[in-house]
This record gives C-alpha cells, structure tokens and sequence, in this order.
C-alpha cells in the first residue's frame, strides 16, 4: 500500500475563461508546474446562470414531492395570515359603529361581535404559525440533505481528481468550495427560498385583498412599483459582480492562510512574516473592498424600499381618508387597507434583499458546480490485470512527458529494471528525478512512450493495485492527527498493534514509542508538532515496512536522522529491500555504492547508468557529481537536490 504525502498546491491548471490562476506552494515531491499570480482584476458575471440553476433543480428535484408540501404549506399559511388584517378590519368597524351609536344615543358596542372576531383572527394567525412551523421544519430538512449530498459530491470528486489539479490549485481554493460556497447555498435553501416564495404569494393575495376593498387606493398602492422595481433594478446590477468577487477572493484569502498556517515554522525561519503579511494583506485588502460594496449596496435595499414605501403609504392615508369622508369606504377598512399597504411594500423589499442573495448564491454555486465539472482521471481499464504476485520487473520504453504541454520535462527516457534489483535515480535538481517517480504511480500519465510492470503497461493495472505495488518513504513525511498506531497502520488498517509494533521496531522506533505516556495510542496533533521531524521519518519507514509490498521508492529517508540512528535504519531498510525491486532517489550519493543500477539523470534523460564503481570509472557526469560531494579531504561538503 502506498504512503502519499498530503497533496499541496504548486503551479497552475488549465482555468476556464475568465477565472484568473492562482497561487500554489510546493507539491509533496518537490516539483511540479510552475507557479502563477493573481490579477486583483475584475471577476465576472456568472456565466452560465441558466446551467447553474438546471444543476441546482436537478439537486431540489430529488425532493420534489416534499418541496412541493413545502410550497402548499407557505401558500396556506401566507394566505390565513393574509385574511387576519381584512376580518380584524370588521372589528374595527364595529367598535367605531358602537362609539357613534353611544354618542346619538341611538344604541352601544356589539362587545360579543367584537369578541367572535378577535377569536377567529387569532384562530387564523394560530393555523398560520403551525403552517409555517411544519413548512420550516421541512425546508430545513431538505436543505441540510441537499448540503449533504453536495458536499459528498465534492468529497468524492476530490478522489477522482487528477494529481495535476492539486500541483495547480491551493489548499483553500477547495476548502472554499467545500466549505463557504456549500454553506452560501444551504443557508439560502433553508431561508431565502421559502422566503421568496411566501412574499410571492403575500403580494399577489395582498393586490387582491386591496381591489376588494378599494380600486382607487389600489391603484394609488401600485404607483409605488415601478419606482421600486427600478431602484431594486439599479441596486442589484450594481451588487452583482460584486458579489461574485467576494466568492472568489474569500476562497483566495483562505488559500493563503491555510498554506501560511502549516508553513509558519519555516516563515519565521526565514523572516518570511513581513513578505506573508504583505501577500494577505493584498488579499484581505481586496476582499474588503469587494465585500463593502457588495454589503453597502445590498444595505442601502431596505432603507431605500422604506422611503418608498412610506411615500405610498402618505398617499394612501390622504386617499383614504378622503373616501371615508365620502362614505365610500369605511373606517375598517382604511384600517385593514393601510395593514396591506405595509404588507404589499414589505415582501416586495423582501424580494430586493434576496434577490441580492440569490446573486451570492448563484455565484457560490457556480463555483461548486464549476469544480464538480472539473476533468477527471482517465477511467479505469475495464479489464484490469491482477496485482497478484509482481515479481518487481520495471521498464521505461522511450517516455516523454510535461506538466505542461510545450515544456518537456523527459524526453524519450528508456530504461530496463530487474526484478530485486536495487536502482538509484541520481542528478542535480530539476533532471526529473521525482517525476519519474510521479509516473511510476500514476500520478501523471505519459505523453508518449509506455511504462511496464512485469511486461505489462502499468495502465492495465487498477490504480489502487498499481499503488498497493509500492511502499513510500518520502523525505517529506506526512502523518494526519490520530494515534501513532493509527499513522502506522494507515496503508494496512487490518493489522493489528503486534504487527504495527514488529514494524516500529523494524525502523527503530518502537522504544521511543513506548516511552510516551500513552505509547501506541498517543494522540499527534493536527500539525503533528509533538514529535521531532526525525521520529516522524521512522514512523514513515514503519508504515512502508508494515504494508510490505512488492517495490520500494525511497528519497533520502534519513535525511533527518542522527548518524547512529541512521546507520541502524540503512540495515533495516536493507533487509526491507532484499527480494525487492526499489527506487532510491539518491541527494547523497556516498549512500548508494551498493546500487545494483544507478541511473544518472541530466534535462529529462539517461545519460549514464551502471554501478557504482563502473560510472567512476568512467570519470564522466557521475563522477563529477560524486567528486563535488568530497572536495575536502573526502568530506562530504553538499548534496543534490531532486
């Protein structure tokens, strides 16, 4: 089973119109594509508002039937809500008619009309509420299945991803995603759409319930549309793009200070702070300009709404009272009319708000949609060859290959190992050493040429078989927060803590472990500082010896090892070795004289390969890369990188 580091960003990917690359840091190996910048320039428009909204129906369609009890339920309790102003109107009627029959003496109050109606609006409000509870409690039902299965979605995306993606997109870029832009949505299904739908309803009953007492101040009423639509419409393409940028760099800002988090050690190594601060400091500065305007615009909806509506209402109350003195209407009814007035101004300011939600929304799905839509891995082999039984036979057939199209990185590589044999892969940085190993995996597929294991193409392999094939000790350790049994056994879960301790014990590890409080079940942190890098390694190594597969890949695994301790790891990792074919990426090259091949990597191809002895005896490139490692009194005096 393999090893792998967690993936991080370096590099960019191929970004659809529009969308700017951004900032990544270095991949788990130490290579990858090269880096881009972020222009703090315009972010577009959605661009495919109406595939962004067929995608999210297809989301809702899954819940029609509950929806569409959802959507009768706002209906029914937006309507008995609506009638309560109309028949508490009589109310008022009554109790004026009662007030002007004890002054002409001609009569008194109708208490018990009065109370008949009082109960049956508080009857109507009452059913109302219920409605209203019951269709709450649905919507948010399905609004956290809906979040659910997105952010399943995701998850599951994240696993069929290319390894390219993650060399080109940052941390936070996908967090953003899975995280900001899937709770955007949720929170707009759990609030807004009902929302909508019920000042829908509220303004179409609330018109009719108007004409029926009054066309006139209906009508007066009405004036006041166009002049809010067309403020609602200037507000809104205004907010728009903004809203879409706030997304964008939300995403960018938690990017940076995730990558920033998990670097801080080696910031403050390098006095990097001032350089950090600076990059999110043009981060956070964009966001705040685009989120204040986003958020000032849609601010300015309700006060603007409410001048507006005020206005209609004075001229309501004046019409109003005019028809009363006329006795066109009467006093409960301007009573119930002005109630509607505020009830007509009201969703339709409701609607403003979340139509500038809606926009937020849009955006955020898009985005989630946008990353669901990204290209996968290429589909497995429908047959796929049994990873039973690999003997460890290895050949590159004149392999070309590049991150990026027009950069070759090898070029027409060929090379033949034997089952067992012991291969070092040496040459200054940047000879493609570690992508090689990238191949390998499968991590990236060839350009050209062909790989083989065991005579057959490694693309007829499943890739989780190809992956089982290989034990990982990178010099980049990577272990997750969990007990230390748990990080050993991550590429063998059935094994049990005899057999994890037989490993730790194998990479000389296991009397540290045992001198812990807690022993096999300490817990390492989330950055899994409570251990020193060195002890981090051995439990890498402990890992790669528990899976026991059938190759190794090795790059400089006691680099950060004492010399005792690493003398004692070489004989285990010798034993480890013997029967198999291993992969040592070598930085000193006085640790692989043994090599059974050593092939020798210059700008993407062999230019030498042979033992150890053979390549000095050549005195060519080898020679002059091992000799530069012992210019003083045979001291080694640097390394090479890969």
């Amino acid at each position: 089973m393999t090893t792998t580091p967690r993936p991080s960003g370096n590099g960019f990917r191929n970004l659809p119109a529009g969308r700017p690359p951004v900032i990544g840091g270095r991949g788990p190996f130490g290579g990858g594509p090269p880096g881009g910048h972020l222009p703090f320039g315009k972010v577009e428009k959605p661009r495919d508002l109406k595939g962004t909204l067929r995608k999210l129906i297809a989301y809702l369609g899954i819940h029609k039937l509950t929806i569409v009890l959802v959507l009768l339920l706002s209906i029914g309790s937006t309507v008995f809500s609506i009638i309560g102003p109309k028949i508490l109107g009589g109310a008022t009627t009554k109790l004026f008619e009662g007030v002007m029959a004890q002054i002409s003496a001609t009569g008194g109050i109708d208490f018990a009309a009065i109370e008949r109606i009082l109960l049956t609006v508080l009857g109507l409000y009452l059913f109302s509420s219920v409605l209203a509870f019951v269709q709450g409690w649905l919507m948010t039902d399905v609004a956290v299945q809906i979040t659910y299965q997105l952010r399943k979605d995701v998850m599951e995306k994240i696993q069929r991803m290319p390894f390219r993606y993650f060399d080109g997109t940052t941390h936070g870029e996908v967090l953003s995603r899975l995280t900001n832009d899937v709770d955007t949505i949720n929170q707009t299904l759990n609030q807004s759409l009902m929302q909508m739908v019920t000042s829908l309803v509220t303004v179409v009953g609330v018109l009719v319930v108007m004409l029926s007492i009054s066309w006139q101040m209906t009508l007066a009423a009405l004036l006041i549309v166009p002049l809010a639509m067309g403020v609602v419409t200037l507000i809104i393409r205004q907010s728009q793009r903004f809203f879409s940028q706030q997304q964008e760099y939300i995403g960018h800002v938690n990017g940076h200070v995730e990558e920033m988090f998990g670097g801080h050690t080696i910031i403050k190594a390098f006095n990097g702070e001032e350089k950090s601060l600076r990059k999110f400091d043009a981060y956070n500065t964009a966001l705040e300009r685009v989120a204040w305007k986003a958020q000032f615009l849609s601010g300015i909806m309700m006060p603007v709404m409410n001048l507006i509506g005020n206005l209609g209402y004075v001229v309501v109350v004046i019409l109003g009272v005019w028809l009363a003195i006329r006795q066109l209407i009467t006093i409960g009814d301007i009573q119930a009319f002005i109630q509607y007035v505020r009830s007509f101004t009201q969703p339709i300011t409701q609607l403003a708000n979340i139509s500038n939600v809606l926009q937020q929304t849009i955006a955020a799905a898009e985005r989630v949609f946008e990353f669901l839509a990204e290209e996968e891995e290429p589909p497995e082999t429908e047959s796929p060859l049994s990873a039973e039984h690999i003997t460890g036979q290895v050949e590159f057939r004149n392999v070309h290959f590049g991150y990026l199209p027009n950069q070759p990185i090898i070029r027409g590589f060929s090379a033949t190992i034997k089952p067992g044999q012991k291969v070092a892969i040496v040459g200054p940085t940047g000879a493609g050493k570690t992508t090689l190993v990238k191949l390998l995996m499968r991590f990236y597929d060839v350009n050209q040429g062909e790989i083989l294991v065991d005579g057959h193409n490694i693309k007829e392999y499943r890739r989780a078989d190809l992956r089982c094939m290989f034990g990982m000790v990178l010099q980049d350790t990577w272990l997750f927060n969990g007990s230390i049994l748990d990080n050993i056994r991550y590429g063998r879960e059935d094994a049990d803590e005899s057999q994890a301790a037989a490993a730790a014990k194998a990479a000389q590890i296991d009397h540290f472990i045992r001198t812990l409080p807690e022993g096999y079940q300490m817990e390492l942190n989330e950055e899994v500082t409570n251990i020193s890098q060195g002890q981090k390694q051995l439990l890498t190594i402990a890992r790669a010896i528990l899976t026991d597969p059938a190759m190794l890949i090795l790059d400089e695994a006691t680099s950060s090892v004492d010399t005792h301790t690493e003398l004692l790891i070489r004989e285990a990792m010798d034993k480890l070795m013997q029967g198999r074919t291993s992969f040592i990426i070598a930085h000193r090259l006085s640790t692989i004289r043994n090599a059974d091949l050593i092939l020798v990597l210059r700008d993407g191809n062999i230019v030498e390969q042979g033992t150890h002895n053979d390549l000095l005896a050549r005195n060519g490139f080898y020679a002059e890369l091992y000799n530069s490692q012992f210019e003083k009194n045979g001291v080694e005096a640097g390394q090479t990188g890969g």
